[in-house]
């Protein structure tokens, strides 16, 4: 059978934690027989998991014996991991063991250097800093998961339902990756990907800035077809010398910055109107519907419909 160790460190989330020994836990084969064998480890007779206290049975020896080890995310995902966690970690992927990280236990794994070199995702609101933190590998902020082979990633905690189903159908097949998806009542495979749970903020220009003026009137005016030089105009400046402000103080272009204001508009739009997607295309200022929907797309990672469902929970037409 095959053996899953679930690592519990200090400070460990919850539902991270719960997540693989859910999931994973209650998968069937189809003749009834568990699929995994789940173990609880820690490095530690006593775990600190915020509203309550953890008492692992099994030790950090038990990753020897482990065929995937699932690292959840700790409420301070800059926390020094030590070095006795590390090794252990190092030790069972030379042995080729699988590892897998949910939200921001992708920290944990990078601490090991096992993802230099690799593509990696985690909670949203970490990759920055994961980034920062660990340069030699290439954060992926936009997906739900990763798999690299051996080694896995996941964004926030929900997400890493998604990678345990999928780790599932990847171990067993799609037939009981289905089954464990329908009683965690959660689909196999989801539209989008983290893109459109990020809440995109605008490029912060610096207080007191020149642009502040006029980063209010392109996003009051984002409706309208407005131009470079309209945009120029209104401020006051050239072309060359408002593209050049715009780099200095906000770090992108005043176009992105105006398609970025709009795709806002409409995600609020598709959140709490009814309106048809070709009608919110216009009234946040897009020529045409195909060119919105493709931006869009880009922007957030699904389509204006997918959104809606997803945020709204009805069919928009």
């Amino acid at each position: 059978m095959h053996t899953v160790a679930v690592l519990a460190l200090d400070g460990v989330i919850p539902f991270d934690l719960s997540t693989p020994i859910d999931a994973m836990g209650r998968a069937r084969l189809p003749d009834g027989r568990p699929a995994y064998r789940v173990r609880v480890c820690s490095p530690a007779d006593e775990i600190d998991a915020g509203a309550f206290t953890l008492r692992a049975p099994w030790g950090l020896d038990a990753l020897a014996d482990a065929d995937t080890i699932m690292l959840p995310g700790c409420a301070d995902p800059a926390a020094q991991v030590t070095t006795e966690v590390i090794d252990a970690l190092r030790r069972a992927a030379a042995d080729g063991t699988r590892i897998a990280s949910i939200c921001v236990g992708t920290f944990v794994l990078a601490a090991t250097g096992l993802l230099d070199g690799l593509r990696a995702t985690t909670h949203w609101l970490g990759t920055d800093a994961l980034a920062r933190m660990y340069p030699k590998i290439q954060v992926d902020p936009d997906v739900l998961y990763v798999d690299n082979g051996q080694f896995l990633t996941s964004a926030g905690s929900a997400a890493g339902l998604d990678l345990c189903l999928h780790m599932i159908r990847r171990d067993y097949g799609s037939a009981v990756a289905a089954d464990a998806a329908r009683l965690s009542v959660m689909p196999l495979e989801r539209e989008g990907g983290q893109a459109q749970f990020i809440v995109h903020e605008q490029p912060p220009a610096p207080a007191g800035a020149r642009l502040e003026p006029l980063l209010r009137w392109m996003e009051e005016n984002a409706g309208r077809e407005l131009t470079l030089a309209d945009i120029a105009e209104h401020a006051g400046m050239s072309v060359r010398t408002i593209n050049r402000r715009f780099r200095e103080q906000t770090g992108t272009t005043p176009l992105q910055w105006l398609h970025r204001a709009r795709i806002r508009q409409a995600q609020h739009l598709l959140e709490t109107t009814a309106h048809p997607v070709d009608r919110i295309a216009t009234q946040v200022g897009f020529g045409s519907p195909t060119s919105f929907r493709d931006r869009f797309k880009r922007q957030v990672g699904t389509s204006p419909h997918a959104y809606r469902r997803a945020f709204r929970g009805t069919e928009g037409s």
